[in-house]
């Protein structure tokens, strides 16, 4: 499925992702939970999420830190409090050094809580999503706030596609695990 540009489309992406990204999660193995993430053999995977992420715990807080600045942003705004996506001081081109205080700050969070934090972010996330119409979710300019972009790409981004990232980082770390 490509880019979910409905309002169904969006709410079948995420729970699908969510869905195997949980069955793949169950799988892991031993190995795998008690290995430590290292990609550093593969020139091809130089973005700095790759370094960054050293086991399922940081994953799961990855994706639920993002959760809260979609609701957070999404509040705010309804709220007629204007703030943009990403909290000052970052923006879009410093947003990795945001994602690096993610990850410190969450360094003590046990994998367990990394977890539950995540589902239940993931399940206030879809009831914020299901709360707007097909429209504005996905018709350009309903929401200034959102800028050129509709609001329901930012959902996708911080579910489905989000999910999508976790899978492949976790599935290229099981693969590493079977090498050695």
């Amino acid at each position: 499925m490509g880019r979910p540009t409905t309002k169904t489309d969006l709410l079948t992406a995420a729970a699908a992702n969510y869905e195997k990204l949980n069955i793949l999660v169950s799988g892991l193995t031993e190995k795998e939970l008690g290995t430590s993430f290292d990609f550093s053999h593969d020139e091809k995977k130089k973005e700095a999420h790759w370094k960054r992420d050293k086991n399922l715990r940081d994953i799961f807080i990855h994706l639920y830190e993002w959760h809260q600045l979609l609701l957070n942003w999404v509040y705010s705004n309804q709220n007629g409090s204007h703030k943009p996506f990403i909290p000052e001081p970052y923006n879009w081109k410093t947003y990795g050094d945001m994602n690096m205080e993610f990850w410190d700050k969450h360094q003590s969070t046990p994998l367990e809580d990394a977890k539950s934090m995540f589902q239940k972010s993931h399940d206030e996330v879809i009831k914020l999503a299901e709360t707007f119409s097909n429209e504005e979710l996905f018709s350009k300019g309903v929401y200034k706030w959102a800028g050129g972009s509709t609001l329901g790409s930012y959902f996708a981004s911080v579910t489905a596609s989000h999910y999508d990232w976790a899978m492949k980082k976790l599935k290229a770390h099981r693969k590493n695990c079977t090498k050695s």
